[in-house]
């Protein structure tokens, strides 16, 4: 189905990435998917190193499996959890929200793969520049901080202008996702938002119901006046934040204040007034279950969808 170029330089057995959710994906979401068989990763996002350093330390205790961390380079703390993911000798980093050339080479000399997540084959082509081992290519569908690009027009590009594994990110909820940006030249996936429905994800049960019950149209993009939008779920927090957006007496600090805390507001269960970062694929979510089962799923349903495919061709 995948070539195994991804699966070996990630020493993994399926090519099946968790999606870094800030203060989502934890130490035991990530063991969960790693010992799966897929990797898992923990999101460092705006927390600080030495939190970073205790969840790798954690993840540790439940798997012997390889993980990740994935860092936002727009946080504050970048720098010491660039440097913390060397101390502790993690073997592969995610970056989004900027480039990470100014640590590219502290972890290349420590053999860390680092794959930056990039929204346009501009940036893609940037980052196989700077070494990169490989990119994530997400499409707007995705939760959470997005591109303009579906991930259909964006995938097919950035492959036919790479040489290095691009890793398919953005309305991918099931098998038949997998299987269509296989075909699109995928070496991979990344998937957040059925994650966000695993038993070991670590988000309150209403935040889990909420998407569980979400339909096709239930999701919105906040934040495009700061430059940074986010998909989530529609909710009195997305809708109010939308409407304040347009109101000409919001400063652009005013703005970006709401959405402070929202996110951690909503994993620990107050689902009207946090962000519920989910992606388009929420809508086809439709039970809670173990990593292990959502990873064997997506391979294992995309496998026989290409398999049935190739047989009538």
């Amino acid at each position: 189905m995948f070539n195994k170029k991804l699966t070996k330089i990630l020493n993994i057995e399926y090519p099946i990435i968790q999606g870094g959710m800030t203060w989502i994906a934890e130490s035991n979401l990530a063991a969960a998917v790693s010992n799966a068989g897929g990797l898992g990763i923990i999101a460092a996002g705006g927390a600080p190193g030495d939190w970073l350093r205790e969840q790798i330390q954690k993840t540790r205790t439940l798997t012997n499996k390889p993980f990740g961390v994935n860092i936002m380079l727009l946080s504050p703390f970048a720098e010491e959890v660039a440097q913390v993911v060397v101390e502790e000798k993690v073997p592969v980093v995610i970056t989004g929200a900027g480039s990470p050339e100014k640590y590219m080479a502290m972890w290349k000399a420590r053999n860390i793969t680092v794959i930056p997540v990039v929204p346009s084959v501009l940036l893609g082509s940037r980052m196989e520049k700077l070494g990169a081992d490989a990119v994530v290519a997400e499409g707007m569908e995705a939760g959470g901080h997005i591109g303009e690009l579906t991930t259909m027009a964006l995938m097919p590009q950035v492959v036919d202008a790479l040489n290095i594994p691009v890793i398919a990110a953005g309305g991918i909820g099931d098998g038949r996702g997998v299987a269509a940006v296989a075909m699109l030249g995928a070496a991979g996936v990344q998937v957040g938002t059925r994650f966000l429905a695993a038993d070991e994800c670590i988000v309150s049960d209403a935040y889990k119901e909420k998407v569980i019950k979400a339909r096709d149209t239930d999701t919105m993009i906040t934040g495009r006046s700061t430059g940074h939008p986010v998909r989530g779920l529609k909710n009195k927090f997305a809708r109010n934040f939308v409407k304040l957006e347009k109101d000409e007496t919001m400063t652009l600090e005013d703005i970006e204040k709401l959405g402070a805390g929202s996110l951690r507001a909503a994993v620990e269960g107050d689902v009207v007034n946090g962000a519920l970062m989910a992606g388009q694929v929420a809508g086809m979510v439709r039970k809670t279950e173990p990593a292990k089962d959502i990873v064997e799923s997506l391979y294992n349903e995309a496998k026989e969808i290409i398999k049935k495919i190739s047989e009538t061709l």
